[in-house]
């Protein structure tokens, strides 16, 4: 599947790291779509991980999505930015188009869905779908009915569900209408990431494929 407005072909796997490091793990593995999502560390700290994902990045033709800091993935040459409903209260949306970066943006209820659409996101991401224990949230799991229910409200936007996704999990959640599955502790909190990563890349397409 492409993401709106790419011409790229990627994978429906979409993993969520926490440094330029677990980059430069997984993209070698055949990853085509992984999120930078650096929370903490100064300004000098966290533009010298997006400078070394994006270089890893591109060296496997794969689309890096930078969380939250869109104004140093302007700065750094990025492609893309994911923001959360927070993050739209202060970010520059017209300056990261004007950059031409692409634009993926979190919701987890209509009233979010509505004002993510006014910005004619490149996908749009809904979560948790299952009880996810990362984080805490402020909304209940939403269920596969939900990921449906939005798949209908945003037609040919690729829909990225996320939020306690296990392997066993992907194939309903496709069947339900999400395009690309995203993960973070399946991944990062395995044994063994690398191959839980390949076992993820195979399944992902298998099943979206079905799907």
């Amino acid at each position: 599947m492409r993401l709106a407005g790419s011409r790229e072909q990627i994978d429906p796997f979409y993993p969520i790291v926490p440094s330029a490091d677990w980059v430069a793990r997984l993209v070698p593995l055949g990853v085509r779509l992984i999120q930078l999502r650096v929370k903490d560390g100064t300004e000098a700290e966290i533009r010298a991980e997006i400078r070394r994902a994006r270089g890893d990045c591109a060296a496997q033709d794969c689309v890096l999505v930078v969380n939250d800091h869109w104004r140093l993935a302007i700065e750094e040459g990025c492609g893309f930015v994911h923001l959360g409903q927070e993050d739209l209260d202060t970010a520059d949306v017209p300056a990261i188009r004007a950059a031409g970066l692409s634009l993926g943006l979190s919701t987890h209820d209509h009233e979010e869905l509505a004002r993510a659409l006014a910005f004619a996101p490149d996908y749009v991401a809904l979560g948790p779908v299952y009880p996810t224990t990362l984080k805490a949230m402020r909304f209940a799991p939403q269920g596969l009915e939900r990921v449906t229910e939005w798949k209908h409200r945003i037609g040919p936007i690729p829909l990225v569900a996320i939020g306690g996704f296990t392997l066993e999990r992907t194939e309903a959640a496709f069947a339900a209408g999400a395009d690309i599955v995203s993960v973070v502790s399946d991944i990062v909190g395995a044994d063994d990431p690398e191959a839980r990563t390949r076992e993820w890349l195979a399944a992902t397409r298998a099943d979206a494929a079905c799907g």
